[in-house]
Order: C-alpha cells, then structure tokens, then sequence
C-alpha cells in the first residue's frame, strides 16, 4: 500500500518513521524544507509538493498545527487534493474543528476523496513509539481500508461516528488533561508549600485512587520547575479554544477548561508557548510564591 504522508513536525516526522518501518512505501512532504532528512534512511521518498506525494498514494495521512494548515495543505496550490486520485483516502491527524473537518470532507468529496478525521493522543512518545490512541471519525468501511496504516502508528484505534467525531473526542480528552494537569500541578505545589517529601508523596499517590499518567511522567518536570518540550503549552492552548468553541455550540459549560485557557494564554505571554504543557505548573509555583 502506498501511502503519502503530509506533515514531518515532532508528531509527523516520528508517524512516518514507523509507516516506513511497518513497510508502508511512504511520500512524504513537509511546508519546511529539509525537516526529518533522516527519513529517507529508512526509504521514504521526499516530495517536491503535497500535490506529488498524494499522486500515487492510496490513503494521504496529514497532520499540521491547525484549522487553516489543513485547509492549506488539502486546498493550496500543489495541495493534496490536487494530486489524490479519485478513491483515495486522507487521514487528517491533525488536532482542528470538528466544523471545518465537515466542510473539509465535502470539498474532497466532490473529487471522489474520502476523508477521515483521526487525531491522536500520546504525546511525542508514543509517536515514536507507535503507541497512539487514534480517535476516528468518517464512513466506516473507508476506516476498514486504511486500518493497518493506522495500526502502524498506534494501539487504540477508536471508530466514533461520522465525519468530525474523532476531532470532537480529541476535544474532549484535551479537555479532560487540563482539568488533570491543573490537579496534579496543585497538588505538586501543596506538598511542597507544606514542605513533604514530594517524590515519596507521588510514589504514595501513585498507588492511590489519584494515580494518572500525568501524575507518573510529568509530576517531575512540575517538581523541577523545568518543562522541556513534549506538548506545547501553545498547541494546547489551540486545542482547548476548539474545546470551547464546540462548548458554545453544545450549550456545555466548561469552567476548568476556560481556566485552563486563561493560564495558558498567560503562560505564552510571557514566552512560555513551546514548554511542554507541564508548564502550567509555573503559573501555580508563581500564584504560590514559590518561584521568585
């Protein structure tokens, strides 16, 4: 199966690392020059546009930073849909409006493309692991065919309705990890105020009833006060706007995810948007007086 691949960033690049390994021939493009060179040590072929790496491809997976990237890379000069053949199947990855993944999938559907929404959860590490959650939206027998590209990528591949379904899961789950980001961000910060041995507290809670994955792999980075890149603090900020404004159409209140939002926006403020979103425990160590 021949698979075109659109967006070589920290995500991409390591997606389409494992295509090649699981022996998928891969195309692939990136919007900068020169990004993930080492693919093509594992036979993945560079294209000159988007256009040439969706023209001999059977599913086109893309993952860019938001809303209007997408529409750029599928409806730009050279773009995708420029290339795809009719039948062809794109994969958007990326992390958009369940709104415009709709118009989006009209658009190709008048040239006889398919299109499924499957962003992802998991982080840089389980890119470059393959150990993805992929949450799917779209016709299910289009899934059916593109199913072992995606399995080359994650573990959990999860069909949850039409067309901008998996974008509104992945709003969702974005919505759930702030509200556990903040938790163990406080929490962090109590036991350090009331002057604990907080990785003796993390290892107790670990066993606890508050034991989560934010708690086991980024507890530290909060205790160090140090926040290298996993997740940006900015793309976060991106994704809980698409939360929010999915709210507002629903009629949901989300009072933890707007607060979420307000710190963010804070944080990147004061030049803190390509943290990894552990991150906002340097506003909680700040409100706290911890940090000078």
């Amino acid at each position: 199966m021949n698979v075109g691949f659109v967006g070589l960033g920290t995500m991409g690049g390591a997606m389409a690392a494992n295509l090649a390994r699981a022996g998928f021939a891969v195309r692939a493009w990136n919007r900068t020059a020169g990004r993930a060179a080492e693919l093509a040590d594992l036979g993945v072929t560079l294209a000159r546009t988007a256009a040439a790496a969706a023209s001999d491809a059977d599913v086109v997976i893309t993952i860019v930073s938001d809303t209007p990237d997408v529409e750029a890379v599928l409806f730009g000069p050279e773009g995708v849909a420029d290339g795809a053949r009719p039948g062809t199947i794109v994969v958007d990855m990326s992390t958009i409006s369940p709104s415009a993944t709709r118009e989006f999938a009209a658009r190709l559907s008048e040239r006889g493309i398919r299109l499924l929404d499957a962003p992802v959860s998991g982080g840089s590490e389980g890119a470059k692991k393959g150990t993805l959650s992929i949450f799917v939206g779209g016709d299910p027998s289009a899934l059916e065919e593109a199913r072992p590209v995606l399995a080359a990528m994650g573990t959990t591949i999860t069909h949850l309705g039409p067309v901008g379904s998996g974008q509104a899961a992945k709003a969702i789950n974005q919505v759930i990890l702030a509200g556990t980001y903040l938790g163990v961000a406080e929490g962090i910060v109590l036991g350090l105020k009331a002057g604990l041995d907080v990785e003796a507290l993390v290892a107790a809670l670990s066993g606890s009833a508050a034991q989560s994955w934010v708690l086991a792999n980024r507890s530290g980075r909060m205790l160090a006060n140090d926040y290298p890149l996993g997740f940006k603090v900015s793309l976060h900020r991106k994704d809980l706007g698409i939360a929010l404004q999915l709210a507002r159409e629903t009629g949901a209140s989300l009072p933890v995810a707007a607060l979420a939002e307000t710190i963010e926006s804070g944080l990147i403020a004061r030049g803190h948007g390509d943290d990894d979103m552990s991150a906002l425990a340097r506003a909680i160590r700040s409100l706290s007086a911890l940090d000078g």
